[in-house]
């Protein structure tokens, strides 16, 4: 072997001390225990620096780039220090011997190419990353949630990847255990059938998009209606008007009905109001639109309507429609407790009255004798 420009035989004793002769300089244990903790710990205070760093060239640079050059100056300054340590306890012939005779039998360079595919996995993942944040991070057609799903996903392809060349190096049977898997899968899958599914709905919503975090929805014939806070691969938390946390499957809520009132944002309220018969229907109408108008909380656009819908029990019954916008549960019952207050006291001004449903009652007076005469007589079957 070559070291220095000159040849060198490996087998020879005068290389037994070392390349560097390090083991020689430091002859104790408590030495090399100095040594060894002194090389871990520059090695930990280079790679904080080389983050520090990192952070101040992406200001001036690609960020991607400056992820490479931190990595490969944290690998670079970690197999240094491996190389001091080995070098320290007199390790060095031994891993000399074993490059020299290279093969993927021995353990050595397996572990070698192990650690390097693992730290370059590592890095591989932290540029995906880095990448989908740039590209994805400034387009509104894709959320917070698919960014993270997406890295998920990859990150899980990089490390099966990873894992298949590893295994392939450490000479590890895969086709006995592709088959192991493959009835494993078959035996996790019967039993955690509702799991399984809740994971695929999670990726079947991912794509479909029927409502993102802080939109306002109700799910379902069991009306569970919130602001949606968080969108898991497994379930969906929603926070309902009371201020509670419902935690819904995403199988439960990809199999149901979603009303997602955030979606256009903004969202039409009806408020049904009903006048007495003898009422001007016109000045009740002009009347009902002026009251709305001082409603702060209504959209001007489109302009609130008044639409009549039918002859009730005792009055004339009609519907006010008027628009908000940023729609949520709290925007939506203060806008209908202003209109509604708004209407009551623009009629008691007005001396329009609502009116209510009423009941007559009346009892009938006592029967006088001619009447009583007129009563049928009991049948011949009676009672005597």
């Amino acid at each position: 072997m070559t070291v220095l420009g000159e040849a060198v035989d490996i087998s020879s004793p005068t290389l037994v001390m070392g390349v560097t002769g390090l083991a020689e300089q430091v002859g104790s244990t408590g030495g090399k225990v100095a040594v060894t903790v002194l090389a871990i710990l520059g090695a930990v205070l280079a790679t904080w620096f080389a983050r520090q760093a990192q952070t101040r060239l992406k200001g001036f640079g690609s960020p991607p780039l400056a992820d490479v050059v931190a990595s490969m100056v944290v690998i670079g300054v970690f197999a240094s220090a491996i190389a001091v340590i080995v070098e320290l306890w007199g390790l060095s012939n031994e891993v000399l011997t074993e490059v020299q005779s290279f093969s993927l039998g021995s353990l050595i360079p397996q572990l070698i190419v192990t650690t390097l595919i693992v730290v370059g996995a590592q890095v591989f993942i932290g540029i995906i990353r880095r990448l989908l944040d740039d590209l994805m991070g400034s387009s509104n057609a894709v959320t917070r949630h698919q960014r993270q799903v997406t890295y998920r996903l990859s990150q899980l392809l990089v490390w099966t990847f990873a894992l298949f060349i590893v295994l392939g190096i450490w000479r590890v049977n895969l086709g006995g255990l592709l088959v192991g898997a493959g009835f494993l899968g078959i035996v996790v899958g019967m039993a955690a059938r509702q799991t399984l599914g809740s994971l695929l709905a999670g990726f079947v919503l991912m794509f479909s998009r029927p409502f993102e975090i802080g939109d306002w929805v109700e799910v379902g014939q069991d009306e569970q209606e919130g602001i949606v806070t968080d969108i898991t691969m497994m379930n969906t938390r929603i926070e309902t008007v009371d201020g509670e946390y419902v935690m819904v499957p995403n199988d439960v809520i990809s199999s149901q009905s979603i009303v997602n009132r955030s979606r256009k944002g903004r969202l039409r309220i009806e408020i049904d109001v009903g006048v007495d018969y003898e009422t001007d229907l016109e000045r009740a109408e002009e009347l009902v639109l002026e009251a709305v108008d001082d409603v702060s909380v209504i959209l001007d656009a489109p302009t609130p309507q008044v639409v009549y819908k039918g002859f009730g029990d005792s009055a004339i019954l009609f519907g006010v429609r008027f628009w908000i916008e940023r729609p949520s549960a709290r925007r939506y019952h203060r806008a209908r407790t202003d209109v509604i207050g708004a209407i009551k006291r623009t009629f008691e001004t007005e001396g329009i009255s609502i009116p209510f449903p009423q009941r007559a009652v009346s009892r009938r007076e006592a029967m006088s004798d001619d009447d009583a005469d007129l009563r049928p007589e009991p049948s011949a079957g009676g009672d005597e």
